[in-house]
């Protein structure tokens, strides 16, 4: 296998994990619903309708990511979606070390990291859009 046959197999990897846990993420808020996260937004000063994009960031991303369709898109609005939940749910933990040595926030870690990796890299051949094309 080429070099970029396995970086191409790298990119699938990434984008078929990030996509699938994020979108595990956004199920669970479809059945929940997102009342507290307009509470946060609201305490915040922002208007409640800014607690809808979770929807965007963690349903409508993580498919764009998975199909590799606007993968450097969705990869972006993740990694705004992650910055969103660090900025209202997570700020008190930012400097935390959780109880097994690691960042407290680890997880929210990867998954803005790895949104801006996909932004970075795009979704590789092996995606609907079959390239790495400027926005996938």
């Amino acid at each position: 296998m080429s070099s970029s046959s396995l970086d191409d197999l790298g990119k699938l990897v990434l984008r078929l994990g990030l996509g699938a846990l994020l979108l595990l993420h956004g199920i669970s808020k479809l059945h929940g619903g997102v009342d507290w996260i307009t509470g946060m937004v609201a305490a915040r000063g922002l208007p409640g309708f800014v607690a809808y994009g979770v929807y965007i960031g963690e349903i409508v991303a993580p498919i764009l990511i998975i199909l590799g369709i606007y993968a450097r898109i969705g990869g972006l609005i993740v990694a705004i979606n992650m910055l969103f939940a660090l900025g209202l749910a997570h700020m008190k933990d930012l400097f935390v070390l959780g109880k097994s040595g690691g960042w407290a926030l680890e997880l929210q870690g990867l998954y803005l990291v790895s949104g801006l990796v996909i932004l970075l890299i795009g979704a590789g051949r092996y995606s609907l859009s079959g390239r790495s094309g400027r926005f996938n």
